[in-house]
């Protein structure tokens, strides 16, 4: 039997292993995380499976590859809305925070171990990033939605605070091995690669997005391998410069994310599968490279530091950093007790020892202990704490079953699944009755597990899941019609298309307008009750708004535009329920 086949036999079961064990995480009240670095100990030398693995370069190799592409999927998942309504403060995290809390624990790591001053920051800055791509995967298994400004705050954070770590703890190092002075030089060196990995991911997204458009593929596979390849290329080309490649790599995922995409839902979905088989790899080489003999020997000062950690130099961090941006007292707690550790500071852990520092075994042994700490207490209690904070929202229903437009070219249209609440105004309503845009019709509603064919007598029930198929133009209306809450900005565009047939009760019930005429008269009919003659761009005024007569056929108006002064619109400014984009 070749090296080649063992290896894909012990991989392979402890892939399989990785994913089953995955199922009992929840009940288990443990993240992923815990489990996957579980499997790979007791594959290890000295667990039931007996691998003797101590390769620290093919470790860092494999840890490096795997969180370039979880940091791309990542990306990729932040919408736009989030890092308006959270850039601010989730910036402020992942730069000072990360370094108030690197250094408080490095103060607290150097006295508790008895090491050097600059050893101790070198560890504390190992540790200082948080995981939350941990933290969301146990609080969805758990079924807590928090509110939206939490959320993101806490997911762009994750994704920005993995490049202030690395910069720490290779700059350390560099100082420690007098490569760099300690000074302005080291100042200068955060700049430099911060700079060039916006820069490259900024320039790399937007190509990616460039070639999508443009590259006419042969088969829908290649696009996702497409965006993964832009991806690394932006990762490499930040390195080459002496950028930071995760922050190249995150910001060409954002860029890349919220754009719009060539078979985008495949390819999300391909990225999905890519990071989790990268997070489970990641985790399991981590497990074997332990030695819990040796981990169990620092296990005094590695739990009095976790919890110097996680309940004095956290807190301390994060909340006078918080507290100009109004966040309430829960939810600074909240953020607080989010410092959850995962594969980043083990990863991080295997730099002294590349470096070849003679304390690199012990901060390894330490890292490895504070981190399985910090997944069992935090990751457990999370939910919990989220529930007695009282800052979770009702849950969204999921869609029992989902749509895609598979296509080769640029269709400039999307399918949106609108879940249908109670207070939503298509609540009740015959499908005839939603007076939707023009560029908008429904392909499909699912009820339970059953899929009704719509027709113009189909009443929606709360509770449906109703497929729009929408131009972008026309989205902002169809949001109003299927929601029961929604801000001013879906009004930036006054003018909303509809059929000249659609009656004015169905537009003032759909679009809380006051057109002051009968209910069971069209469009058509006010504007030729108006005793004018009929002709394109005519605009009559009907109540609270403007009738534009934008399209006659043979003396008929097929399309009329709704057009509505802001101030004569009642709208409540509060969230929107979530909709999905597919």
């Amino acid at each position: 039997m070749f090296l080649i086949d063992k290896l894909l036999l012990i991989g392979s079961i402890l892939m399989l292993l990785s994913i089953i064990s995955s199922k009992f995480s929840t009940r288990l009240g443990m993240p992923v995380l815990v489990i996957f670095l579980a499997l790979g100990m007791l594959a290890g030398s000295e667990g039931i499976g007996g691998i003797a693995f101590e390769n620290y370069q093919i470790a860092h190799a494999i840890g490096t590859v795997a969180l370039a592409i979880i940091l791309f999927d990542g990306g990729m998942r932040s919408p736009l809305s989030s890092l308006k309504i959270a850039w601010q403060p989730s910036a402020v995290l992942a730069t000072l925070g990360v370094l108030l809390t690197s250094a408080g624990t490095g103060l607290a790591a150097a006295y508790l171990l008895g090491l050097p001053l600059l050893e101790g920051l070198l560890l504390g800055s190992i540790v200082g990033s948080t995981d939350a791509a941990a933290v969301f995967s146990l609080l969805r298994s758990a079924g807590i939605r928090l509110r939206q400004r939490l959320s993101a705050t806490l997911e762009i954070e994750s994704g920005a605070n993995d490049p202030m770590a690395i910069f720490l703890t290779v700059g350390l190092l560099q100082v420690l091995t007098h490569e760099v002075p300690l000074g302005p030089s080291l100042l200068l060196l955060f700049l430099m690669q911060m700079g060039i990995g916006l820069a490259v991911g900024l320039g790399i997204g937007r190509l990616a997005v460039l070639l999508n458009h443009r590259l006419n593929l042969a088969a829908a596979g290649l696009y996702p391998l497409l965006a993964v390849a832009c991806g690394l290329l932006a990762f490499g080309l930040s390195a080459l410069f002496q950028g930071s490649g995760h922050l190249a790599i995150y910001v060409a995922g954002v860029v890349l994310g919220n754009s719009k995409q060539v078979f985008q839902r495949g390819t999300l979905l391909f990225h999905d599968g890519l990071a989790w088989a990268s997070q489970i790899t990641m985790f399991v080489v981590l497990g074997l490279l332990s030695t819990p003999s040796q981990i169990a020997k620092v296990a005094g000062p590695s739990i009095l530091l976790a919890g110097a950690l996680i309940f004095i130099v956290r807190p301390l961090s994060v909340i006078p950093l918080l507290l100009p941006f109004r966040f309430n007292w829960r939810e600074i707690t909240l953020i607080s007790w989010v410092g959850l550790k995962g594969a980043v500071p083990i990863i991080l852990a295997t730099y002294p020892l590349l470096y070849g520092l003679e304390s690199g075994p012990l901060l390894f042994n330490v890292v490895f202990f504070v981190v399985l700490i910090s997944a069992i207490l935090q990751g457990s209690t999370l939910p919990l704490a989220a529930r007695l904070l009282k800052l979770e929202i009702p849950p969204v229903p999921e869609p029992p079953l989902s749509l895609e437009i598979s296509s080769l070219r640029d269709v400039d249209a999307e399918i949106v699944d609108y879940p249908v609440h109670q207070g939503s105004r298509a609540a009740n309503r015959f499908v005839r009755d939603l007076a939707l845009p023009e560029g908008a019709v429904v392909a499909m509603i699912s009820r339970d597990k059953q899929v009704i064919p719509p027709r113009g007598s189909t009443r929606i029930h709360v509770g449906d899941h109703v497929f729009v198929v929408v131009a972008p133009e026309s989205r902002h209306p169809v949001d109003w019609v299927f929601t029961h809450r929604l801000g001013k900005d879906a009004w930036e565009s006054h003018e909303i298309p509809v059929r000249g047939t659609t009656k004015a009760g169905d537009v003032m019930r759909m679009y809380n307008i006051d057109l002051q005429a009968n209910p069971h008269h069209t469009l058509e009919e006010l504007i030729r009750r108006q005793g004018q003659q009929i002709h394109l761009d005519m605009m009559v005024e009907v109540g609270a708004a403007f009738l534009h007569v934008r399209e006659v056929e043979d003396g008929r108006i097929i399309t009329v535009g709704l057009v509505v002064p802001k101030p004569k619109i009642t709208s409540e400014l509060t969230e929107l329920p979530t909709d999905q984009a597919l």
